[in-house]
């Protein structure tokens, strides 16, 4: 009997959908309520899914259409039974090298499984497949780490979901993908050595790819700063994966290796311009692309403005030193920084001026009983701002033990989704960096951010006397149409009151 298979219902806030990726294709049997095409909005993605058992028959809609609420996407035959010639087009299509490993693998399976992206949150639209660790035909043990999924904010590891056997990949590298959709296929249970004759041809892959199958995105890097190859470096990471810590030690190591390295970088150099210089386009990644896109984006739609004002340090230096060792001691070696202080002092001070802490949805002003803080990270993939849940409740060795935790895991690239999602207000460092003066832009939806600076030595009037303090620029950007002049001048001197006496964060006054 032949079924309409027909696009969901969309809400009222929402005019139509896009037929995003068909999973099933026109002879391809059908499970009942299996996974058969997703239908994108400008919300959610929709999974559509089989009625009953049986086979897709033709598609109406091709990938890209425009539908509408409860349109026929395809038509679809209940209780057939596929054709065995469909089920040969795919080998022809995949026509590769290594399509006969699969197929003794196959003979040794228990079952044939899907590699699907991961689940991004609503803020996610889509990522981008970054790199590939394990190639069609390879024996994969249970939770190995076999791909690597790009996006926005972080990258995201998918693991082989039992030991097995690598099936077809279906999203090469730099294929954009959408939340749970089907990466590749997996032989759960296959023997490894149904798959040995590709394993011989794995290393020829390998070094096609050269570091993008033994090194993550960071030693990536490092590894073309230092002008080294995977071969030069020995991986002391999960299987082997070179860590950036063993390209410095190469580096370190042996220093002569890296002119060599680099005289044949620049065969992967574009040729010279007409100008006979050199100049090299690298794609920007999606990180920076969105990083970029958020900044703009701030500019353009919000108020901006910024407000200054400076901080003597000198108070809280003197605590540090009075009780830097104790401090360590007390907190299983946590080591008292100035952020904590920072971090406490934005704390109290929105409290008191709760616009600062708010963000704008629409037309709506959002006030949060809570105070969420994010503290900017640079990582070696671009700037990460994870955030600080409930700091009202949070005392200065629990702050300084999760900053340390973000930048550690923010190097290795492991800072997750939850991490930087939320967040009501936003400090930035530029100080670690040298930085004596800038203004920062506001992380929307948020409207409001507090950039610190390096800690300067200058003379200051002090009772009528030149004093040399340790002097620090603070600059607050803020959103205008939220925070009015007066709100945002008291609240950025109401930090400089409780850093300058530290005594008023305990006793909040």
């Amino acid at each position: 009997m032949s079924i309409e298979i027909k696009a969901p219902t969309f809400p009222e806030s929402v005019a139509d959908g896009t037929v995003a990726t068909w999973h099933k294709q026109p002879g391809e049997a059908c499970a009942r309520d299996e996974h058969i095409v997703d239908i994108e909005t400008d919300k959610v993605v929709l999974e559509v899914v089989a009625p009953a058992d049986g086979v897709l028959k033709d598609i109406l809609k091709a990938e890209g259409d425009i539908v509408l609420s409860d349109e026929v996407l395809a038509i679809f035959e209940s209780g057939a039974a596929a054709a065995p010639a469909e089920k040969s087009a795919p080998v022809e299509k995949t026509a590769a090298p290594v399509a006969a490993a699969p197929a003794a693998s196959a003979a040794t399976a228990s079952e044939s499984v899907e590699i699907k992206a991961p689940v991004f949150p609503e803020s996610v639209a889509d990522g981008t497949v970054a790199t590939w660790y394990k190639q069609p035909g390879e024996a994969c043990s249970r939770d190995e780490h076999i791909v690597d999924i790009e996006t926005d904010k972080v990258v995201l590891e998918v693991v082989a979901p039992a030991d097995g056997v690598m099936g077809d990949i279906l999203k090469p590298e730099g294929e954009t993908v959408l939340s749970n959709e089907v990466l590749a296929s997996f032989l759960v249970g296959a023997s490894a050595g149904g798959s040995t004759p590709v394993a011989e041809a794995a290393p020829v892959a390998a070094t096609e790819s050269d570091e993008d199958g033994v090194a993550g995105p960071a030693a990536r890097k490092a590894l073309a700063e230092a002008g080294l190859t995977v071969a030069q470096v020995k991986g002391t990471g999960k299987g082997g994966r070179i860590t950036k810590e063993d390209v410095d030690a190469a580096v370190k190591a042996k220093p002569a290796a890296a002119p060599v390295a680099a005289k044949s970088a620049p065969a992967a150099l574009p040729a010279l311009g007409d100008d006979g210089r050199i100049e090299k386009r690298v794609p920007m990644t999606r990180l920076r692309a969105t990083i970029a896109k958020r900044l703009v984006e701030a500019q353009q739609t919000a108020a901006l403005l910024t407000t200054y004002n400076e901080v003597n340090m000198g108070p809280i230096m003197e605590l540090r030193k009075k009780y830097k060792e104790e401090f360590i001691k007390a907190h299983n070696g946590t080591k008292l920084g100035f952020m904590s202080f920072f971090v406490k002092a934005a704390t109290e001070a929105l409290k008191r001026f709760p616009a600062v802490n708010a963000s704008i949805d629409g037309n709506d002003m959002v006030y949060h009983g809570y105070q969420d803080i994010g503290v900017a990270v640079s990582t070696s993939r671009g700037l990460m701002v994870p955030v600080l849940r409930n700091t009202e409740a949070m005392g200065l060795a629990d702050i300084e033990s999760n900053i340390m935790d973000f930048a550690l895991r923010g190097r290795d690239g492991k800072l997750g989704m939850e991490d930087m999602q939320g967040g009501t207000f936003t400090i930035t460092n530029g100080g670690t960096f040298g930085s004596l003066l800038s203004t920062p832009i506001i992380n929307p939806p948020q409207t409001a951010i507090l950039g610190m600076h390096k800690i300067q030595e200058r003379p200051m009037a002090v009772n009528g006397q030149v004093v040399i303090q340790p002097m620090m620029y603070l600059a607050l950007s803020y959103d205008h149409r939220m925070i009015d002049g007066k709100e945002a001048v008291q609240f950025l001197v109401t930090i400089k009151d409780l850093l300058e006496d530290p005594a008023r964060l305990l006793l909040e006054i």
